[in-house]
């Protein structure tokens, strides 16, 4: 069976285009996946507990002078391929996303600042001010972030004051796409 040129192009184009999909959804699928896992995590915090276990909780509690706040682990993964760039550890008051040790980028390559830090955190801070204006949180509940470095590269990003439960995952996730976009940008 002969292809004219035309058709071979053709084919090729359809090739490229349902690669170009795969990829694509597979982007999708890790989405839904890192989605499941903080569902996962906020379900695990809000279950219901038998009140046998928590009498024995708060026995425990009192007599321990130094306790811990329950902190969850969230691999963040690179788009493409899968291999964790980073983690959130997630506690009660903040998220802590510590980048993995071979990762070197700068907070200014795009779009960390443009994106992540001014558009997202930023939005995220001015919905706050505005609580904060009109007396329904106190100014000090207001979201705010600390960036680690380590010279000129990113070692940590803690937003402190998340405060909402779904602001866990915008948060997490729009992380996880900066700064596997970062990455591109540095390779360009």
């Amino acid at each position: 069976m002969r292809f004219s040129e035309e058709q071979i192009r053709d084919i090729v184009a359809l090739k490229d285009n349902l690669i170009s999909q795969i990829d694509k959804h597979q982007e999708s699928i890790e989405m839904l996946e890192k989605n499941l896992k903080i569902l996962d995590l906020i379900l695990k915090e809000t279950s219901f507990t038998k009140a046998s276990s928590l009498v024995k909780n708060t026995t425990a509690i009192s007599k321990s002078t130094d306790t811990k706040i329950p902190e969850d682990t969230v691999p963040i993964k690179r788009g493409n391929n899968g291999e964790i760039i980073a983690n959130a550890y997630v506690t009660a008051d903040k998220v802590s996303i510590i980048l993995d040790d071979g990762m070197e980028i700068s907070e200014d390559t795009p779009p960390f600042k443009s994106f992540f830090i001014d558009r997202i955190i930023g939005e995220m801070k001015r919905k706050d001010s505005i609580d904060a204006e009109n007396g329904k949180i106190q100014k000090e509940s207001v979201i705010d972030y600390i960036i680690n470095k380590n010279g000129s590269d990113i070692r940590e990003i803690i937003i402190k004051n998340y405060r909402q439960k779904d602001r866990i995952n915008e948060i997490i996730n729009t992380a996880g796409w900066s700064l596997t976009r970062m990455l591109e940008n540095i390779k360009k």
